[in-house]
């Protein structure tokens, strides 16, 4: 449910710029209108418009021209989108602590590579048991199991094995795969 609804909610962020920005135009234009339609008469007419709806048009390229400019301001000489982006990366998991499944395959494969170089080196080993501990815990996560459900449905592999996991990570990470809800 918590799932469903982030999806809606996040539907209607993305259509909410341009929404807002024609509830803007909308309204800051009639707002405006009133103290400055006296300046148009409306028996007036150029291209047989009335002036009124030249007016009108003014005002609204006026506003969005405005918020073109504060836009800008925002984004060339304050540069404020760049700690947003800051903040988001700090406050995004799979930036701090968790990974996707395609790039613990990499860490998967780059660790063997490391304990395999390094036998004897008790640091390498024990670095190499970490990562294998965090890959483990990794595979418990939602976004695994539908990484193991996509690899199965759309590559058709029957058996995406993860050489890293054991056997009894294996078996609830596919069990996992097979029990997910779509949407």
């Amino acid at each position: 449910m918590k799932k469903l609804l982030m999806r809606q909610y996040w539907r209607i962020q993305q259509s909410q710029a341009i929404i807002s920005l024609g509830f803007w135009t909308a309204t800051i234009t009639l707002l405006v209108w009133p103290y400055v339609s006296w300046r148009f008469d409306a028996n007036e007419t150029i291209l047989s418009i009335p002036l009124t709806y030249y007016g009108l048009l003014v005002i609204a390229a006026t506003v969005l021209l405005i918020v073109l400019l504060v836009g800008f301001a925002y984004d060339v000489t304050f540069g404020l989108w760049r700690d947003h982006i800051t903040v988001n990366q700090e406050r995004n998991p799979f930036t701090t602590y968790k990974l996707n499944p395609t790039w613990g395959i990499v860490i998967a494969q780059t660790n063997e590579v490391l304990r395999r170089v390094a036998p004897e080196d008790e640091e390498i080993q024990r670095y190499c048991r970490f990562v294998d501990r965090m890959l483990a815990w990794n595979s418990e996560e939602e976004i695994w199991a539908r990484a193991m459900s996509s690899w199965k449905d759309i590559l058709g592999d029957e058996d995406p094995f993860l050489f890293y996991l054991d056997e009894e990570a294996r078996t609830r990470l596919e069990s996992a795969a097979e029990n997910l809800e779509e949407y």
